[in-house]
């Protein structure tokens, strides 16, 4: 039995039973079978399917949102923009979809050639509870315009928002089977993975979680996707307009109370404005509003469970003893974590050396740009940078030393569904969105024509 628990109060929501696998079995079959009918229908069918889960979507906002902020405890404002950007990629793979799997024509000694895009079929997504709608949909709906079907595994703590996704789909019009919630362990995954109708997987979690996956998939020859989060750097330099860059990175660290595989977890700032910025910093995170989840005006909630509390404070706890500075915060109650800043951060403290996967941030003084290049590069993970300077010509001869899925000039690092989205490195590999993401699952099949 899979249980939904409110880690802002300790109170039990939901529960539901697990699939024996006997039902298992089925819903696979099922799938498979919708398959060999979904991956014939035109792009206009699934396109107006799609814009009817966008509009869905947006009709429930407030349902949905609710549902997420009491299963994981994300501030309900937050929830309501993770829905809102759900639409969205609904909307623009319904828009851009028939144009990106366009037949490639390539000139050769043939009369034509070409690569067409054909869908694989039904893919497994084993998605985690940090955003329980947005890493689904940016799975989902790419691949179901694409003419593949999906079946989810969830983490177990967001099976309601896995039962809502499934219903949105399903309202919308999708045939039943076309994407279909899985409410299994963790433990079912490789029989899952090792059926012969599944021919796919992604997953975004941790490197075991992704590693074990990878392992099965491999000795299956299925292809997969992985991203297993970051450790991004937020490097300042000192040209940065401070203002706008304090405001940035605050957003970039604390939203999500910090539980985001993009946020900035390692501050780098330029020893010349090394004091001014800390100041203004430390000012800005002081004033973030904790409180009750379900408050339009909280900004940090709590942490989806008390076990990743403890995991923060621990790291958090460990770097001061090594040498950091406690600014502000460190403190934890049940599954809350104050919003927090430890100065005077090396490379071999936890809060530098490890994904931080709550609200804590410790800030690393540099000197040169050759050094901040360093010390951003100095991680096992490789998700995204962002760096913050005036001087453009800077920003373009540093983003290739980075060993980074992504650089943002003056911006946090996010996910778009106009652009590309993954890691190197620990961090994983594949891309997600865009016209790439939506070609990861797709036979490019090579036609060859000599009259």
């Amino acid at each position: 039995m899979k249980e939904s628990i409110n880690p802002y109060n300790g109170k039990k929501l939901y529960e539901f039973k697990e699939l024996t696998d006997k039902e298992l079995h089925k819903k696979i079959e099922v799938a498979h079978k919708v398959f060999q009918i979904w991956k014939n229908t035109g792009f206009d069918e699934r396109s107006k399917l799609m814009l009817k889960a966008a509009e869905n979507l947006k009709k429930n906002t407030d349902k949905y949102a609710k549902i997420m902020t009491q299963e994981m405890g994300k501030p309900i404002s937050q929830s309501v923009a993770e829905v809102e950007k759900c639409a969205w990629v609904c909307e623009y793979y319904a828009q851009n979809a028939e144009e990106q799997l366009q037949d490639e024509s390539i000139d050769t000694d043939a009369d034509t050639s070409y690569v067409s895009y054909e869908p694989l079929g039904v893919v497994l997504a084993v998605m985690p509870w940090n955003y329980p709608l947005w890493q689904v949909f940016r799975f989902a709906a790419p691949n179901l315009m694409a003419g593949n079907v999906g079946v989810l595994k969830h983490a177990s703590n967001v099976m309601k928002s896995a039962e809502m996704i499934q219903e949105v789909f399903e309202k919308a019009g999708f045939p039943k089977g076309c994407f279909q919630n899985l409410v299994i362990g963790s433990d079912k995954i490789p029989s899952v993975l090792e059926n012969g109708h599944i021919r796919a997987v992604t997953l975004t979690g941790s490197k075991p979680a992704g590693a074990s996956v990878a392992s099965i998939a491999g000795e299956n020859i299925k292809k997969s996707v992985l991203e297993l989060g970051g450790s991004n750097a937020l490097i300042v330099f000192a040209d940065a307009d401070i203002d706008k860059t304090v405001d940035t990175c605050v957003k970039a660290r604390f939203q999500n109370t910090g539980q985001s595989c993009i946020a900035g977890k390692r501050l780098l700032v330029q020893a010349d404005i090394a004091d001014d910025f800390m100041q203004k910093f430390i000012l800005k995170v002081r004033e973030l509003r904790s409180g009750d989840t379900m408050d339009a005006d909280t900004y940090i909630g709590v942490l989806a469970r008390e076990d990743l509390a403890e995991d923060i404070e621990k790291q958090v706890n460990d770097s001061i003893q090594m040498g950091a500075k406690l600014e502000i915060g460190g403190q934890r109650n049940g599954t809350y974590f104050e919003p927090t800043v430890l100065s005077g951060v090396t490379p071999k403290m936890p809060l530098f050396k490890e994904e931080t996967f709550g609200p804590a941030i410790g800030i690393t003084i540099f000197k040169t740009d050759e050094e901040a290049v360093k010390l951003s590069n100095n991680s096992d993970f490789g998700l995204g940078v962002s760096i913050f300077t005036k001087d453009m010509e800077r920003a373009k001869k540093l983003a290739p030393q980075f060993e980074e899925g992504a650089v943002f000039v003056n911006e946090l690092v996010k996910s778009d569904p106009r652009l590309p989205f993954g890691g190197v490195k620990v961090s994983g590999y594949g891309r997600e969105l865009s016209g790439h993401g939506i070609k990861e699952f797709m036979n490019k099949k090579t036609v060859y024509i000599l009259k």
